[in-house]
């Protein structure tokens, strides 16, 4: 297929994605597309931010330790990872691992992930790098012979909780027929102070309503669509049964958008919900995780409680 070919696929779908979860009740859009190569370059800066603790939790907790995890896996894996964004993360791990030979990076914004390939090859002269354009919500096949055992997959962050439990454990399953017989390292985020959640997701100085208005940037530039900008405002809720924090776009006055050939209608106060996540406490998320046939190896929690990493290897 033709990267013009492909292009047009990957905008019909998004199309048919955002006519669909628009003319719902209520009104949703798939996560998935907030990370275009604007949208990435917003989160690495919320990333880097001292409101959005995950990253700051995960990259105390990674360093210390890697040296174990290395231990656990062995020599000469190949390091596949499941969205990869910048591939910062992945050098706290290639640091501490004993001569790995491959390093996979699986991302859904093809020119984001080509550009950080660039930036980490040098670094790293002795580790074959393969950039693999996917979206891992749904069934991933690596390039043939691009992974050899021993297979190590990584999911860092906390993007784990962007799915509901059986989304969750149906990405785990997925994850188990994309990697055959390895060893899986994920992360996940327990938390459930308020405070602390509302500053990370609603706030983290202005770039996280940045990184979900963007989605209407996209859609105007991408599907042809006129939503006005400035009618809708970035707000975050938190749910119980499970407990989860939403994204919200909540429309500031009654509106009428051209999508297709469709018109979407916003009362005010309607919103689009553009993406969740789920709080996983370690015993929770590791039994969800068994039930896919990981079985645990290790569990890491970091000192405040904010993050843990979990190794599985295949049952």
């Amino acid at each position: 297929m033709s990267a013009v070919a492909g292009e047009a696929d990957e905008r019909a779908e998004f199309l048919r994605d955002a006519l669909a979860g628009l003319s719902g009740d209520p009104k949703t859009l798939p996560g998935k597309y907030l990370w275009d190569e604007t949208g990435s370059d917003l989160f690495d800066r919320i990333c880097a931010h001292p409101d959005y603790y995950p990253t700051k939790r995960e990259m105390a907790l990674l360093p210390r330790v890697a040296a174990e995890v290395a231990a656990l896996v062995g020599p000469g894996v190949s390091v596949v990872e499941f969205g990869s964004g910048a591939s910062r993360k992945i050098r706290t791990l290639l640091d501490a691992l004993e001569a790995p030979a491959r390093y996979l990076a699986l991302d859904i914004s093809g020119a984001y992930l080509e550009a950080a390939i660039r930036r980490l090859a040098p670094d790293y002269p002795g580790v074959a790098m393969t950039p693999v354009v996917a979206d891992y919500s749904k069934p991933v096949r690596l390039p043939p012979g691009a992974a050899a055992p021993p297979i190590l997959g990584f999911f860092p962050g906390t993007s784990i909780g962007n799915f509901t439990p059986d989304q969750a454990g149906g990405f785990l399953a997925r994850a188990r027929e994309t990697l055959g017989p390895s060893q899986f390292l994920v992360g996940a985020d327990p938390t459930r102070d308020p405070v602390r959640l509302r500053r990370a997701y609603g706030e983290s100085g202005g770039l996280m309503a940045a990184l979900h208005l963007n989605l209407i940037d996209r859609m105007n530039r991408d599907l042809g669509s006129d939503f006005d900008r400035e009618s809708f405002r970035h707000e975050v809720r938190l749910a119980d049964d499970p407990f989860r924090v939403e994204a919200h776009l909540v429309a500031t006055r009654p509106g009428s958008y051209r999508l297709g050939d469709r018109t979407i209608r916003f009362a005010a106060g309607e919103s689009i919900r553009t993406d969740t996540s789920h709080k996983y406490p370690p015993d929770a998320f590791r039994a969800l995780a068994t039930a896919q046939g990981w079985a645990p190896v290790r569990l890491w929690v970091d000192d405040d409680s904010g993050f843990s990493l979990h190794l599985f290897r295949t049952g």
